[in-house]
């Protein structure tokens, strides 16, 4: 499948305050500093709503409130970009909002009002290059900040290890063996 910008799905709606380690990921995986999306899609949301790995589909749109994913961890948004989620809030941490971009999630993270446009399970479209905000249910329609042009490329490639490992092919010396750290492959 290839990227793009606009996804289509189902809200998946959750509130304000919401910290990353518990709520988004458990803490035993913030800890033990699993990684690996195979270990975290099924945790996903666990403690708010069991089996959410299982009910959502790729293209639908995590919407949530006023700090969400509180504490600059990338596990849950590893699990988000692994099943292919966006996400949407009225705002997040700094940090978090860079640990999102950087494992390649689709995020847009200065969305006032977001919370009250959208309840769980209406249909909505969302460009995160432009902004643009749909929802279909309600036929609302609203423009928010995009992700920022400059960060487009670094999200379009899979995060960091993506734009590494574009560099590296781009950039290795012709006798260099290949490079299996950090996630480089």
């Amino acid at each position: 499948m290839s990227f793009q910008w606009r996804l289509a799905g189902r809200v998946h709606k959750f509130g304000h305050d919401i910290p990353h380690p518990g709520p988004v990921i458990p803490k035993w995986l913030v800890a033990g500093r699993y990684m690996e999306p195979k270990d975290l899609v099924p945790h996903l949301f666990e403690e708010l709503r069991p089996g959410f790995h299982e009910k959502c589909r790729p293209g639908d749109i995590i919407v949530a409130g006023r700090n969400f994913g509180m504490g600059p961890k990338m596990n849950g948004y590893i699990a988000m970009q692994a099943l292919s989620l966006g996400l949407i809030c009225e705002s997040m941490p700094f940090l978090g909002y860079r640990a999102a971009l950087g494992v390649g999630l689709r995020v847009l993270d200065r969305c006032p009002g977001i919370h009250d446009l959208v309840e769980d399970g209406e249909e909505v479209e969302v460009d995160f290059s432009t902004g643009a905000f749909v929802n279909r249910t309600r036929k609302i329609e609203r423009g928010f900040d995009p992700i920022p042009e400059a960060l487009r490329e670094l999200v379009a490639l899979g995060g960091t290890s993506g734009f590494l490992k574009r560099w590296w092919e781009a950039n290795k010396p012709k006798d260099a063996r290949p490079i299996k750290a950090a996630g480089i492959r």
